[in-house]
C-alpha cells in the first residue's frame, strides 16, 4: 500500500484552500443594553413611556410587513417544525423554486433569544436579557446573484438579532461562471476546473467587504422590524464572526487512492487529539489550565468515517467527500481563542491561521505514517543539513555513545504531557554515558537539544523551555535504539569476542561467503596467494 506522502505527492489532481460556511451575527450596538432600549423608544420613536407595549408593536408591524411582502411577490411562507432539518427543506424549495437573485421562501420557526423583558419598578420599566425565552425567527432564503443560496435569519423581538450563512464555494461558483471558467462540481466544493490557478484566486479574494455588501443588498429587500430612518439614526446591523470554516480540499485521480489515504490518516493518527501532538497543529501552548478537551474522535456516519481533533472552542476535522476528495477543515467558534475579536475585519486573519492549521495537521500526518523512515530521511538523521531558512543542523551519527544515549533518553519522554526541560533530558543522558552530571555539560545539552530540534526529532513551542518529542522524533529515536540493542551490539559480541562460539550452520555460512569473496581477489593478485 502506498504511503501518506506518496499519495498525496502523485494522485491528488487538484487542490483548492476557501471558505466554505460563514454564519455571521448582526447586531445592533446601541440596543445592547436596557438603557440603552429605553433611549432608542424615547429619543427615536418619541415614546415618553418606553414599555413592553411599543416593542409588541414593533413586532407585529414586522410580522405584517413578512406577509404583506410574501402575498406581493408570491413567496411562500412554510412553518418549521421542531425536529426538521431546516437545509434538506430548503433544498426541497430551491429544486421547486429556480429563483435566481430573489428570495425562494421565508421560514417561520421558534426558537430560543436573549429578548428583553420588562419589570416595572418604582413605576418605570426597565428591561434587561436575563431569561431566555421562546420567540418565532424568520428565515428569508435567498438565492443571490453574486453569492448563490444564503439565508438571512431575524429575530422578532427586540433587540432584533440576525444572523446570515452563506458558502464561499458558492461565491467562488459563482465567479467561475460569470468568467465562463468550466468546471465540476463536488458537493459544497469542487471536483475538477479548466483553470486552477484561476480558481484558487477567486478563494483567495473573497473578504469582509464582499460579505457586508451582500449583507447590506439584502437589509435592503426583505422586511425588517426597524424603520429606514431608524436605521439612518444609526440604529443599523453590523456582523460579527459566530462561526468561520476554512477547507482545505484534495481531490484524488481515483477512489481507491483516497479511501486508502484516509484510511491510513485514521490508522496512524488517533493520537492526534494528545496535548503535545495539538501544540505541533495549532502552534499553541497548551497546558493544564487551557480549557476544552484534548480528544481524537473518529465519528462514523454509515460507511462514512470522520477524523475530529479539539482546541478549546476550535473543531478540526477531515473526511472523504463523495469517494473523490479529502476535505481538511477548521471551525472557528470562537475567534478570542486565537488573541482576536469576533469583528468581520479580523476574517483574513482567521483565514490565514485556518489555512495553516490544516497544512499542519498534513504534515504532522506526512510523518507520522507507520512506512515514514526512507532511506532518505535516515540519511538526513546522521548527515549534516541545513533547514529551509538556512540553519545548520549537524548530523546525529549512528553509533557515537553520545548520539545512542540521548535517542534512547529520548524515548523515556514520549508519554509526557507536559514536556520535558533541558535538565529532564540532561539527567538521563548522563546517566546512560555513565559519566556524573558535572561531565555532561549544560552547554554540550543545549547543543544537542539544538540538533534534535533542526532534525525535526523534537518540537519546542512558542515562549516556552519545554520541548516535546513529535512522531517523527519517537520512531527515529525508537528504530536507532533497537538496531543498537538488538542487532548491532550482539552481533558485534558475536564476531569479535575471543570466546564467541558461532552456531554452527551460521559459522559455515560466513566460511562459504569469506571464500566466495577470496577468489576473486586471490585471482586478480597470485603473488600474494603464493606468499
Amino acid at each position: 500500500m502506498a504511503t501518506i506522502p506518496e499519495l498525496l505527492d502523485g494522485h491528488v489532481t487538484l487542490e483548492v484552500e476557501c471558505l466554505d460556511r460563514l454564519y455571521l451575527n448582526g447586531y445592533i450596538g446601541k440596543l445592547a443594553t436596557g438603557g440603552g432600549l429605553c433611549m432608542f423608544m424615547r429619543g427615536q420613536l418619541q415614546k415618553p413611556v418606553p414599555s413592553p407595549a411599543v416593542l409588541g408593536q414593533i413586532s407585529e408591524k414586522f410580522r405584517e410587513a413578512v406577509k404583506t411582502q410574501a402575498e406581493r411577490e408570491d413567496v411562500p411562507i412554510y412553518q418549521f417544525n421542531h425536529k426538521e432539518r431546516k437545509d434538506d427543506i430548503a433544498n426541497k424549495f430551491r429544486q421547486q423554486r429556480q429563483v435566481r437573485d430573489g428570495i425562494v421562501f421565508i421560514g417561520v420557526a421558534q426558537e430560543k433569544a436573549q429578548a428583553f423583558s420588562g419589570k416595572k419598578v418604582d413605576g418605570q420599566f426597565q428591561f434587561d436579557r436575563d431569561k431566555t425565552v421562546y420567540v418565532n425567527h424568520y428565515y428569508f432564503y435567498i438565492d443571490d446573484a453574486d453569492f448563490g443560496p444564503l439565508f438571512i435569519k431575524v429575530c422578532s423581538y427586540a433587540p432584533w438579532s440576525t444572523k446570515l450563512c452563506l458558502n464561499g464555494h458558492e461565491w467562488a461558483k459563482r465567479q467561475l461562471a460569470k468568467k465562463k471558467i468550466a468546471y465540476q462540481a463536488l458537493d459544497n466544493g469542487f471536483l475538477s476546473c479548466a483553470e486552477p490557478g484561476k480558481l484558487q484566486q477567486i478563494c483567495d479574494s473573497l473578504g469582509p467587504e464582499d460579505i457586508d455588501r451582500v449583507f447590506r443588498k439584502w437589509l435592503q429587500r426583505i422586511p425588517l422590524p426597524l424603520r429606514s430612518k431608524d436605521r439612518e439614526a444609526g440604529y443599523d446591523w453590523d456582523l460579527s464572526i459566530w462561526q468561520m470554516e476554512v477547507s482545505l480540499t484534495q481531490v484524488f485521480d481515483r477512489p481507491l487512492r483516497g479511501r486508502e489515504f484516509f484510511e491510513e490518516i485514521i490508522r496512524d493518527n488517533l493520537d492526534l487529539g494528545r496535548p503535545d501532538r495539538v501544540q505541533l497543529i495549532f502552534d499553541r501552548v497548551v497546558t493544564k489550565k487551557t480549557p476544552g478537551e484534548f480528544r481524537t474522535r473518529v465519528i462514523q456516519d454509515g460507511v462514512h468515517p470522520s477524523l475530529h481533533i479539539e482546541y478549546k472552542n476550535f473543531d478540526l476535522k477531515q473526511y472523504f467527500k463523495e469517494g473523490r476528495g479529502c476535505r481538511t477543515e477548521g471551525t472557528f467558534r470562537n475567534p478570542k481563542d486565537f488573541g482576536v475579536n469576533k469583528g468581520l475585519v479580523n476574517l483574513p486573519y482567521l483565514q490565514k491561521l485556518g489555512r495553516q492549521i490544516n497544512r499542519r495537521l498534513l504534515e504532522v500526518e506526512r510523518v507520522s505514517h507507520n512506512s515514514g523512515l526512507s532511506g532518505d530521511s535516515i540519511q538526513r538523521v546522521v548527515q549534516p543539513t541545513v533547514t529551509e531558512d538556512g540553519k545548520k543542523a549537524p548530523g546525529l551519527k549512528f553509533g557515537q555513545p553520545r548520539v545512542m544515549a540521548l535517542l534512547l533518553a529520548l524515548t523515556m519522554f514520549h508519554h509526557l504531557i507536559d514536556g520535558f526541560r533541558n535538565h529532564d533530558l540532561r539527567q538521563q543522558v548522563a546517566d546512560l554515558l555513565g559519566v556524573r552530571l558535572a561531565e555532561y555539560t549544560p552547554h554540550q545539552m543545549t547543543y544537542d537539544l539544538r540538533r534534535l530540534r533542526l532534525k525535526g526529532l523534537i518540537y519546542r513551542p512558542p515562549k516556552t523551555n519545554r520541548y516535546f518529542v513529535t512522531p517523527y522524533g519517537w520512531k527515529v529515536a525508537r528504530l536507532f535504539s533497537r538496531l543498537d540493542a538488538r542487532v548491532f551490539r550482539p552481533a558485534m559480541a558475536m564476531f569479535t569476542a575471543k570466546d564467541a562460539v558461532l552456531p554452527f550452520p551460521l559459522r559455515q555460512a560466513l566460511d562459504r561467503t569469506d571464500a566466495q569473496l577470496d577468489l576473486p581477489i586471490y585471482d586478480a593478485f597470485p603473488l600474494e596467494k603464493a606468499g
